[in-house]
């Protein structure tokens, strides 16, 4: 099934609402369904009610971003599994650069999907989890206008809690999806050609495929 702006529009919503919650030190309290079955209705009609964002508000989504879904994810390693083996032989100076773009360009498709939020709601699935266990995923269902869409995430228990590092839609993974891309890249123009390639993408207006 082809992944549509609808739906990625959908899966926008539903990533902003897993991230945003509870103090660190609740959030580190709090089991991983739990935390995205209590936020994410919240968070969702926000941005229903926010034209602004939906509309693509750049620097807006860029502060909501920072403020309240980055200290939920766990970026470094997001960024280190998109890019692949090449991670091992970036400087810290490349590592930072492809961070900082990777982030712009996931920004720029956060922009061009909000505008597809409208009357979503999320059903989370009960995670099945052992005692100890440090990396789960959390199955939810997006519900709205159409057929409903599969969005999992994927999250490590850290010291300060859950931190999201991978999530599909309709069983296609971001990380494996850009590391493909990447690898291409990579292998063409080495680590600065990713580089520069992502920040000529990011920098192009927002806007999503139908």
């Amino acid at each position: 099934m082809k992944i549509t702006r609808r739906m990625w529009g959908m899966a926008a919503g539903a990533v902003l609402a897993l991230n945003l919650g509870l103090p660190a030190a609740q959030a580190a309290e709090e089991a991983p369904d739990a935390l995205v079955k209590r936020v994410s209705a919240d968070v969702l009609e926000t941005i229903k009610k926010d034209a602004s964002l939906r509309n693509g508000d750049s620097s807006k989504i860029n502060a909501l971003v920072n403020e309240k879904v980055m200290p939920y994810v766990d970026f470094r390693r997001m960024t280190s599994a998109a890019v692949g083996p090449a991670w091992r032989q970036a400087t810290p100076e490349q590592r930072q650069k492809l961070q900082d773009e990777f982030k712009a360009l996931l920004i720029r498709t956060y922009a061009g999907a909000l505008s597809q939020v409208g009357d979503q709601t999320i059903t989370v699935k009960p995670v099945r989890m052992a005692a100890g266990d440090t990396d789960v995923l959390v199955r939810t269902q997006v519900n709205g206008r159409g057929d409903p869409v599969q969005l999992d995430f994927r999250l490590e228990k850290q010291a300060t809690g859950w931190k999201l590092y991978n999530f599909n839609v309709l069983g296609v993974w971001l990380v494996e999806t850009y590391r493909n891309q990447f690898a291409q890249e990579i292998n063409a123009n080495g680590i600065d050609g990713l580089i520069k390639t992502l920040a000529s993408r990011s920098s192009m207006p927002a806007t999503a495929t139908k």
